[in-house]
């Protein structure tokens, strides 16, 4: 038995389904998960001594590679000051300060520990601030696990065949109105049937979460003038785009002021960590200042601060997003030269370090399309890209992250990894 095996067969005894989040399971795909002991750049070394070539990058945060030094010497740094303060601490202060810097739309920001505090907070601001209780959500957009986000979701639901959860109350779900993304008139439809009910549209502006999907041309616009017209609070979840795609995210792409900003991964470098932010005039309506309660023992945590702190500094410093969306392109480019080649029906849509592969005919542009994608051939390519050293989204529902350590020998290997799994196909 191998090292991954055993610690599987003994995860198995003690924790549901062996794993700590469900999409790790490698139910989606077949197979046994393995377990990674340590990562560098652009590398995972598994258990069993291993190294693969990391197209997951932590799901978002390694935008830098793994174990990058200057983030590593920043966590040294704040370690020697102490774990965890239960007070203000300057960190925080200065992590603000970047936020508010790189996103204009953020006036005000509270700091958290998830993506899923993040955007449970912000619906519950929203709700606060207009005195309303619907929510409009997409289906295939996941905004964590909270009970009135988690209603025709992606991610890990989708993978596992069950795009609602048990537990949720019926009482909460009418509560969300859950409408199909890249579709105005459905949001139109809604706003109409719902006149002054609606308390905030919340949506990955790009999908994540159902594999990469891009907003079509104009879409996100008319998302915001429906909004603007009623009264809604239009929420931004970036927990995966924000920093990665663009210095302020996909909003500086479209150029799009929303009212309220989800943001996660990539800063806390690594370490556990979220944020939400806006108009101080909605802000201003948490406590203590406000009559909406949010709180967290660890919001603000001096190592995850210190690590994200470092991150942002380094996008500031690198400039990275061109270089990344070369890659983007030239691993996209291989992979529909290759289908070409075989004769399979392939889509790829990026934009700069994220992207997906549908093994779909059909244009990508919602969850439904996303759905035409044989889930069961992504399952053999996912074997045999790992079998050759890359380790790809263990779903066929799930975007892919780059780094800037994938460049150079990296890249070239992956390239030829991927050309080599699908002729194999």
């Amino acid at each position: 038995m191998s090292s991954s095996e055993n610690l599987f067969a003994r995860a198995q005894k003690l924790i549901p389904g062996g794993v700590n989040s469900p999409v790790r399971a490698f139910r989606s795909v077949g197979g046994a998960p393995f377990f990674t002991r340590s990562a560098q750049g652009a590398t995972l070394t598994t258990a069993d001594g291993r190294e693969l070539i990391d197209f997951v990058c932590t799901w978002g945060p390694a935008i830098h590679g793994h174990n990058h030094p200057v983030i590593r010497a920043a966590i040294a740094d704040a370690l020697e000051r102490g774990t965890s303060f239960g007070t203000p601490n300057p960190y925080e202060v200065e992590m603000a300060e970047l936020i508010v810097t790189f996103f204009p739309s953020i006036q005000k920001v509270r700091l958290c520990s998830s993506g899923t505090e993040a955007t449970m907070s912000a619906i519950r601001l929203a709700r606060g601030f207009t005195g309303r209780d619907k929510i409009i959500k997409f289906a295939g957009c996941y905004h964590g696990h909270s009970d009135s986000l988690l209603i025709k979701a992606g991610s890990g639901a989708l993978t596992h065949g069950h795009p609602d959860s048990a537990g949720i109350p019926a009482s909460f779900a009418r509560e969300t109105i859950v409408l199909p993304y890249n579709d105005p008139a459905a949001l139109d439809a809604a706003f109409a049937a719902f006149p002054g009910q609606i308390a905030a549209v919340i949506l990955e502006p790009y999908i994540g979460n159902v594999g990469f999907i891009r907003a079509e041309p104009g879409y996100l616009q008319h998302v915001r003038a429906a909004t603007a017209r009623d009264g809604a609070v239009l929420i931004f979840d970036e927990v995966m785009t924000g920093f990665r795609l663009a210095r302020g995210g996909v909003q500086e792409l479209e150029s799009i002021v929303p009212d309220l900003t989800c943001l996660g991964k990539i800063i806390g470098g690594g370490l556990p960590v979220g944020a939400f932010g806006g108009r101080a005039e909605i802000m201003d309506k948490l406590a203590p200042l406000g009559p909406v309660y949010q709180a967290g023992t660890l919001s603000g945590n001096p190592l995850a601060m210190a690590a994200g702190i470092a991150q942002l500094r380094l996008l500031d410093e690198l400039q990275p997003y061109a270089r990344l969306d070369a890659l983007g392109r030239q691993v996209c480019a291989a992979a529909l030269a290759a289908a070409k080649t075989k004769g399979i029906a392939l889509q790829a849509p990026q934009c700069g370090s994220m992207f997906s592969l549908f093994f779909t005919p059909d244009t990508v542009r919602d969850m439904p399309t996303a759905l035409t994608s044989d889930a069961k051939l992504f399952g053999r390519f996912f074997h045999a890209c790992l079998e050759r050293g890359v380790y790809l989204p263990p779903s066929a529902y799930e975007a892919w992250f780059l780094s800037t350590a994938h460049e150079g020998p990296a890249i070239a290997r992956a390239c030829e990894v991927i050309s080599e799994a699908i002729a194999g196909l």
